[in-house]
């Protein structure tokens, strides 16, 4: 009964309720946050992540800038139904390099975190220039102005280096390759020695089938081909995968 008395003291005094929330509140954050601070690693790495290549960098910015991220997530959760629907759940690494990530908070549309390599670069391009050419219910918006829109990239070398100020791992060779790298994975026929070398798994194609131009659309397209594609997922063990 004295106990209770007591609790009756709290919740009549909304100043000493006060105190005591933020006192409970301030310990319980020291407890989860503290121990942040001591760990090298919040993230387990994962073989084969690697930053964005410039071409792919830029085609991630497209699909911010359009708001793609509101209408599809790129997130698979540990879900029997999500895992057989999408794939492998995601990973923290796999948003490692994400400066934002790009969770997303609804599926207006299917998630896109294991996009990469389940379509052909013409089917991309006839989906985001008329959606209901391949998919007849979709209610996604066309984006057409981007295969006639060319890409700016005079300033890519400062995309990479924002990337580094925030702990992306682009190296010095990286950043002094930056425009070549991302001229290079748009054209098949240039010597991609050297851009896989950098970036392994990179898609080198003519991603709009418009050879004499580089558009936002080869950006895009080349974004959305290396989605989920950086990681072996035979390599996972297996008691990781969901059962």
């Amino acid at each position: 009964m004295a106990i209770l008395d007591r609790h009756k003291i709290l919740e009549t005094n909304a100043t000493l309720l006060l105190v005591f929330s933020f006192l409970v509140v301030t310990i319980g954050g020291i407890v989860q946050i503290a121990p942040l601070f001591y760990l090298e690693n919040t993230i387990e790495k994962v073989e084969g992540m690697r930053p964005y290549a410039p071409l792919e960098l830029a085609g991630r910015e497209i699909y911010v800038r359009e708001g793609c991220y509101v209408c599809h997530s790129q997130m698979i959760r540990p879900m029997r139904d999500e895992v057989e629907r999408y794939g492998h759940y995601s990973l923290a690494a796999e948003s490692m390099y994400d400066h934002p990530f790009q969770w997303g908070s609804k599926r207006t549309g299917p998630d896109l975190a294991r996009v990469g390599g389940k379509y052909s670069n013409e089917w991309h391009v006839a989906h985001m220039i008329d959606p209901r050419a391949v998919v007849p219910q979709s209610i996604m918006p066309g984006y057409p102005h981007l295969l006639t829109t060319p890409l700016e990239f005079t300033d890519v070398r400062a995309h990479l280096e924002a990337n580094v100020a925030v702990g992306v791992p682009y190296s010095e060779e990286m950043l002094e390759n930056a425009a070549a790298d991302l001229r290079t994975q748009a054209d098949p026929a240039a010597d991609s020695e050297a851009l896989l070398a950098r970036y392994p798994k990179a898609a080198v194609d003519d991603f709009d089938d418009r050879p004499d131009e580089l558009t936002e659309m080869d950006a895009l397209v080349a974004y959305l081909q290396i989605l989920g594609r950086m990681i072996d997922f035979a390599d996972v063990r297996a008691e990781d995968l969901v059962q």
